[in-house]
C-alpha cells in the first residue's frame, strides 16, 4: 500500500541553538538524510513540516504550513494528515538520525492494511517516528483546538480508538529511537 510522509522539522532548535534541521552528520543535513530514508522506504509523496523562516526550496518537497500555531509536533501532523493522498502517513521527525528504512519498513509490515503503527521499546512510545491512518485527522483536530497538543496523548488515543496499533521493539533497539536535541548529543 503507498503511503505519504512528512518530516517534521518545524522546532525551534532551542536547546541545540540552531535549526536541526541543517546539521550535517557524515555530510549531509539532518534533513536530507530523513528524506533519502523515508523514500528508500517506499514514501509516494513527501512533505515537509518547517519553520516559516527556513528556505527548503533545495530539498523539492512540498512545504506544509501549520494551521494551529504554537502547538508543536501535533499541529504539523495535522497539517500532513490534511494534505496527504495516501491511507497511510508516515511521520518522521528530523531529529532521529538512527532511524532507517529497514526500521520504517518492518514498522509498516507490523501494522494492519489502512492502519497505523507506532513504535513502542518498553513503556516508551515513539509516537514521531510512526505511520497513523488519514482518518486520524479528525483525533489530531480535535486535540488541538482543545489545546491538548502531546503527540503522545494522540497516539494513544489513535491506539484507543482502533486507528493503530502499538508495534512492539526490543530495547536493544532504543538507541534508534534517540534524538538529536543538545549539541552533546552530536557526539
Amino acid at each position: 500500500m503507498n503511503f505519504s510522509a512528512v518530516i517534521l522539522a518545524g522546532g525551534q532548535s532551542r536547546r541545540m541553538g540552531r535549526d536541526k534541521a541543517f546539521l550535517e552528520i557524515g555530510g549531509k543535513s539532518l534533513l536530507t538524510r530523513q528524506l533519502e530514508t523515508v523514500r528508500a522506504a517506499g514514501a509516494a509523496e513527501v512533505f515537509i513540516s518547517g519553520r516559516i523562516d527556513a528556505d527548503y526550496a533545495a530539498f523539492g518537497c512540498r512545504v506544509l504550513p501549520d494551521q494551529f500555531t504554537e502547538a508543536g509536533p501535533l499541529a504539523g501532523v495535522e497539517a500532513a494528515l490534511a494534505a496527504a493522498t495516501n491511507p497511510l502517513l508516515l511521520v518522521l521527525a528530523v531529529d532521529l538520525p538512527g532511524i532507517n528504512a529497514e526500521l520504517l519498513l518492518r514498522l509498516k509490515a507490523a501494522g494492519a492494511e489502512k492502519a497505523g503503527a507506532i513504535p513502542r521499546v518498553g513503556k516508551n512510545l515513539e509516537p514521531l517516528a510512526a505511520f497513523y491512518p488519514k482518518t486520524a485527522r479528525a483525533i489530531a483536530e480535535k486535540r488541538l483546538r482543545r489545546h491538548h497538543c502531546a503527540v503522545k496523548d494522540f497516539a494513544d488515543e489513535c491506539v484507543q480508538s482502533g486507528l493503530a496499533q502499538f508495534v512492539d521493539f526490543p530495547p536493544a533497539e532504543a538507541t534508534r529511537f534517540k534524538n538529536f536535541n543538545s549539541p552533546e548529543d552530536l557526539s
